[in-house]
């Protein structure tokens, strides 16, 4: 490769990259000056006080509170339910399926990847109509039912992640425990898994950033207006995803749509927040296993 084939694809990739940052730059800017006017405790709270609305001693009915908490509530509980069995999966993709049923494996991935969610909020909805007519009259699309169903949507994300990180690890790392006479279960357990964790996490902050953004799914799954803060995981939610849908499609008058801009900005920032607890938490598992090894 000569030099000016050199410095053009150089110049290409300063091009692309300048153009990519001032998108997201022109996007945000946008988002930020017609969503921060609207930004407010009222918006938040409506007529409750901010105290009581937090200790849960009143209901908010005119505000994104309930809906901040249903957001949430649903991002940490669709992962709770993805982590254990996408980094199963992986582990066994990664160090215990057979080479001739990998590739098959690993095209099902890939077609669960590609789902629309859209249908995964139809099986969803055929789920609990199933369970609503063979198992319990009192089951209806719920909160539930919308974070098994984000669940399986970001699936491919914590498996894929875990079995690439495994995958790719030297083979002196991945034989260390197995010499020492660790069986191979302890070997992933207290070697390969500890080695890999900060990689793992990694999948999780893209599984949170998926599961806080998709509307599709929780719109046939349980998500309502004003239904307040779920008191169980059979009811009802508010999530701001649904909130900024449906006020920017059926909004009356200019400051309605000016509060789906400011939703958007406070979507943005949950998920800001739980970047940042997800990227120290893996920044102080790195530092801790460099530190005892």
């Amino acid at each position: 490769m000569n030099r000016l084939t050199e410095h053009g694809i150089t110049l290409f990739a300063w091009i692309t990259g300048i153009i990519v940052i001032g998108a997201i730059g022109v996007l945000l800017s946008f988002l930020l000056y017609k969503g921060i006017p609207a930004l407010n405790p009222s918006m938040i709270f409506g007529e409750t006080r901010p105290l009581d609305a937090l200790l849960l001693k009143k209901a908010v009915v005119d505000g994104l509170f309930p809906a901040i908490a249903g957001t949430i509530l649903l991002i940490i509980t669709s992962i709770i339910w993805a982590i254990p069995i996408g980094v199963a999966s992986g582990i066994y993709l990664a160090e215990y399926c057979n080479v001739r049923w990998k590739p098959l494996f690993n095209f099902l991935l890939d077609v669960l990847a590609g789902i629309p969610s859209i249908l995964v909020g139809l099986f969803g909805f055929a789920i609990s109509i199933f369970l609503h007519r063979h198992l319990s009259e009192h089951i209806y699309p719920c909160f539930l039912i919308s974070s098994l169903a984000l669940a399986c949507l970001v699936l491919p994300y914590i498996i894929r992640t875990t079995e690439q990180s495994l995958t790719n690890l030297p083979f002196s790392i991945k034989t260390t425990g197995l010499a020492l006479g660790a069986s191979r279960l302890q070997n992933i357990l207290f070697i390969l898994i500890p080695y890999n964790l900060s990689s793992i996490i990694s999948g999780i902050i893209l599984a949170i950033g998926r599961c806080a953004e998709d509307t599709a799914v929780i719109m046939l799954t349980g998500v309502v207006a004003m239904a307040g803060i779920p008191t169980s995981v059979f009811s009802q939610y508010e999530a701001i995803p649904f909130y900024i849908f449906y006020i920017s499609s059926d909004y009356n008058s200019q400051q309605e749509l000016m509060q789906g801009f400011g939703a958007s900005i406070i979507l943005l920032g949950i998920c800001a927040f739980l970047f940042t607890l997800s990227n120290i938490l893996k920044r102080k598992v790195a530092i801790r296993f460099a530190t005892h090894t």
